[in-house]
C-alpha cells in the first residue's frame, strides 16, 4: 500500500483546464452524482443530446431480462448518419480523415468525400453483392482509408461488419468467418509496411474453401501486386465503384440492432463474438471522445492504433467521426524509417491529440530516445496511452520528452466489451498519479469487489467490475448465450445479483484512486492485445510432436508480457536441436493464429505441474517463469517433483 501512496501527484495544466469541458473535480463529481441520483435520467438526457434519431426512444433502459439488456427502446437511428450524414450542413469541407501511407504518400478526405465514398460503398455491397440488413461481412483489412469505408457503408445498409486484425493468419481468420457464417469478405491484395509490399489476399484465399459460408471476396487494389483471382467469386473494388451512385439512403436501425462483431481472445481455445449494438455504442464512442480527449472542432486527432481491433473502431473512426473530429490513420510502422516518424506527423499534421499503446512508448523511447527533440511538438495537447497499464518510466518520458511537462496524459482502462473507456483521467480535471487509471468516467458505475461483492479495502487487490449496465456494454456473444453469461457475469455479485467482472484485479489507494493490476484468467496481453492461453495452447498442439502444453504470461521489457510455453513432446528421447525444435512450433502457431502469438521462451519438460485430478497448475508455472520463489503447497500435486526439475532447467 505504501508504494500506491508514494506516487507523485500532477495537477491539469491550468490554462487547458479553462476551456476543457470537464474543467475540475468537481465538475467530474456533480456528472457522477448525477447519475447516480438518477441512471436513466443521465443516459437518456445524453442520447437526446448527442444523437440524431430518426424515431425517438420511448424507453431508456430495459432490464428485465438482465444481463441481456436494452437501451433506447423503440429509438430508430443510423450509426453511418451520425457518423456523415449529420455534418454535412457545417462540416462538408472539414477533413474527416488524414491518411498518410508508409512510403509518406497522403489524402486529405473531407466529410462530404466521405459521404459519397461510403454511399458507393454502400451500393456496391448491395447491388453486386447482394448484401442485407443482418448480413455478416468479414473485413481482413490493411490500415488504408477503404477500411473506414467498408465498415461505415456496411453501417449504412445494416449488415454486421466483423473485423479480422490483417495480422491473422488464414486459419485464424477461417474460424472468424465460419463462427460468422459471413456471406462476403473485404480485403486488400495488400499494402506496404517498411517500404515493402506485403500480402493480404493469398491469406484471404487460403481461409475460403468449397464449405466456406463466403461466396465473394471484394478486393481493394493498394499495393497492384501479382493476386490469384477466382472467377465468380473474387472482384475488384477500384473496378466495380466506378459505376456505383454517390447516393444510398441509410437503413433504418432499432438501437439494439447488431453494429459489429470483434473477435477476442478468452480463457478457452475458441475466440469469442463479441457483439456490439448501434445506439449505446455510438453514443458513447463519442462522448468519450469529447469527455477523454477533450477534441475541439479544430482540432486534429491520432490514434495509432490499427481497425483490427477495438480501439480503432471506437477511436479511429466512429468516435471521432461521430462527434465531426479530424481523426488521422497511419498505414505504415511508427519506427519506420527512424524512431522520429510519428513526432514528424505531429509536427506536419498539427496533431493536438496522440493515443498509443505502452508498447509503443516504449520502443520509441528505447530507438530514439532524443528524436522528439528533432520536431516541433507544441500543438499536442492531451497524450492517450491504452491496452495495457503503462509503466512509470515510460509514462515520465512520454509525459517528459513528448508532452514538454504540460500535457495531461490520459491512462485509459477498457475493453473490447466495454466499447469505449470506463476508468480514466479527465484531462482538464483529474490529477494524475502515473501509471493508474484514475477514476471511473461519469455514468460508469466502477467497483474494486472482494469475491463475497463488498468493496475491496485500500491496498488490498480485488476485481475490477461494473456494477450497473452501461449503454456502450457487450450485448452477447455471437451465436452462445450461455457463454456470454458465464464469461462476464457468472463470477462476482453484489447485493445478491450478478454484475460485470471484467477480468481484470485492480487495487484501490487512499485516495480512492484505482490502479489496474492485470488479468486475473488465462489471458495474456501481449502488446496491449488479449491472447487467450488456451487458443494458444491449442495450435502449439497441432505440432506432431507435442504432447502437452502449458502457456502463461511472463514480462517483457517492451510488450509488456511475453508468452511463455512449458512443452511435453511425445518423444522419450528428448530434443536433438531445440532451437530447431521451437522454430517448428512458433512455425505452428504463426500459421493457427499469427504472429502476434509467436512465443518469447519455451522449455521442453517431461511433465508439467498437475493436480491428482489433472488440473495444471498455471500459478507455480507463472511463478517459475517470472522467476519468483514457489511459495505455493505443491504436496497436493501428482509428482512434486516436478517442480524443482522445471527450475534448475531454466537454470541452466
Amino acid at each position: 500500500m505504501s508504494q500506491i501512496e508514494a506516487k507523485p501527484v500532477f495537477q491539469p495544466n491550468k490554462e487547458f483546464s479553462k476551456t476543457a469541458r470537464i474543467k475540475n473535480m468537481c465538475e467530474y463529481k456533480a456528472l457522477q452524482d448525477a447519475a447516480t441520483e438518477d441512471y436513466e435520467g443521465f443516459w437518456g438526457g445524453y442520447a437526446k443530446e448527442k444523437l440524431d434519431w430518426i424515431e425517438p426512444f420511448t424507453n431508456t433502459l430495459d432490464e428485465s431480462n438482465f444481463p441481456f439488456v436494452k437501451w433506447f427502446g423503440g429509438g430508430k437511428l443510423n450509426v453511418s448518419a451520425q457518423c456523415i450524414d449529420r455534418h454535412l450542413e457545417f462540416r462538408k469541407n472539414k477533413a474527416a480523415i488524414i491518411f498518410e501511407g508508409d512510403r509518406g504518400d497522403k489524402q486529405v478526405i473531407t466529410y462530404l468525400d466521405l459521404y459519397y465514398k461510403v454511399n458507393k460503398f454502400a451500393n456496391l455491397l448491395k447491388e453486386d453483392f447482394g448484401v442485407k440488413k443482418g448480413d455478416r461481412v468479414v473485413i481482413y483489412m490493411p490500415m488504408i482509408p477503404e477500411a473506414a469505408y467498408a465498415m461505415l457503408a456496411c453501417a449504412r445498409i445494416g449488415a454486421i461488419h466483423s473485423i479480422v486484425f490483417g495480422g491473422f493468419s488464414s486459419e485464424a481468420l477461417k474460424d472468424r468467418i465460419e463462427d460468422a457464417e459471413a456471406k462476403v469478405v473485404i480485403t486488400a491484395d495488400g499494402a506496404y509496411r517498411k517500404d515493402k509490399p506485403y500480402m493480404l489476399k493469398p491469406v484471404v484465399d487460403a481461409a475460403i474453401d468449397a464449405n466456406s459460408p463466403v461466396k465473394k471476396v471484394l478486393v481493394i487494389e493498394r499495393n497492384n501486386e501479382d493476386v490469384t483471382w477466382v472467377a465468380g467469386r473474387d472482384y475488384s473494388y477500384n473496378e466495380l465503384i466506378k459505376s456505383k451512385s454517390g447516393k444510398c439512403e441509410p437503413e433504418v436501425m432499432d438501437a439494439e440492432d447488431p453494429l459489429f462483431l470483434l473477435y477476442t481472445s478468452g480463457s478457452t481455445g475458441k475466440p469469442k463474438g463479441v457483439q456490439h449494438n448501434s445506439a449505446g455504442y455510438i453514443l458513447w464512442a463519442q462522448m468519450t471522445m469529447e469527455w477523454v480527449f477533450d477534441v475541439k472542432e479544430n482540432d486534429t486527432y491520432w490514434c495509432t492504433a490499427d481497425v483490427g481491433w477495438i480501439t480503432g473502431h471506437t477511436y479511429i473512426v466512429y468516435g471521432p467521426l461521430a462527434m465531426g473530429a479530424t481523426t488521422v490513420m497511419f498505414e505504415g510502422v511508427i519506427t519506420h524509417p527512424d524512431a522520429g516518424r510519428p513526432w514528424k506527423m505531429v509536427e506536419e499534421h498539427k496533431i493536438n491529440q496522440f493515443y498509443t499503446a505502452p508498447t509503443a512508448i516504449r520502443v520509441l523511447h528505447k530507438m530514439g530516445e532524443h528524436e522528439p527533440l528533432k520536431y516541433d511538438l507544441s500543438s499536442l495537447k492531451v497524450l492517450g496511452t491504452v491496452g495495457e497499464p503503462i509503466d512509470p518510466p515510460a509514462w515520465k518520458w512520454y509525459y517528459e520528452a513528448i508532452g514538454g511537462s504540460k500535457c495531461a496524459i490520459v491512462d485509459t482502462y477498457w475493453q473490447t466489451e466495454t466499447g469505449g473507456h470506463i476508468v480514466s483521467p479527465i484531462p482538464g480535471a483529474t490529477p494524475i498519479k502515473p501509471a493508474c487509471a484514475t477514476f471511473p468516467l461519469p455514468g460508469i458505475m466502477a467497483e474494486i469487489l472482494d469475491e463475497n461483492g463488498e468493496k475491496s479495502p485500500v491496498g488490498e487487490k480485488g476485481l475490477m467490475c461494473v456494477t450497473r449496465p452501461w449503454p456502450s456494454m457487450i450485448r452477447g456473444v455471437w451465436g452462445d448465450e450461455k457463454r456470454f453469461v458465464k464469461s462476464y457475469f457468472g463470477d462476482v455479485k453484489k447485493d445478491g445479483k450478478p454484475v460485470y467482472f471484467t477480468g481484470d484485479g485492480a487495487v484501490y489507494d487512499a485516495d480512492g484512486y484505482i490502479t489496474i493490476t492485470g488479468r486475473t484468467d488465462d489471458v495474456i496481453n501481449v502488446s496491449g492485445h488479449r491472447m487467450g492461453t488456451a487458443e494458444v495452447e491449442a495450435a502449439i498442439k497441432k505440432h506432431p510432436n507435442v504432447a502437452e502444453v502449458a502457456v502463461v504470461g511472463k514480462p517483457h521489457e517492451i510488450k509488456g508480457e511475453g508468452i511463455f510455453a512449458y512443452v511435453v513432446l511425445k518423444s522419450d528421447s528428448g530434443v536433438a536441436d531445440e532451437v530447431e525444435e521451437v522454430k517448428a512450433i512458433n512455425k505452428v502457431i504463426q500459421k493457427e493464429i499469427g504472429n502476434i502469438a509467436l512465443c518469447d521462451d519455451m522449455v521442453f519438460t517431461s511433465g508439467l505441474p498437475k493436480t491428482r485430478s489433472g488440473k495444471i497448475m498455471r500459478r507455480i508455472l507463472r511463478s517459475i517463469a517470472k522467476g519468483e520463489e514457489i511459495t505455493q503447497d505443491i504436496s497436493t500435486l501428482e509428482d512434486p517433483s516436478i517442480v524443482e526439475k522445471i527450475v534448475n532447467m531454466l537454470r541452466k
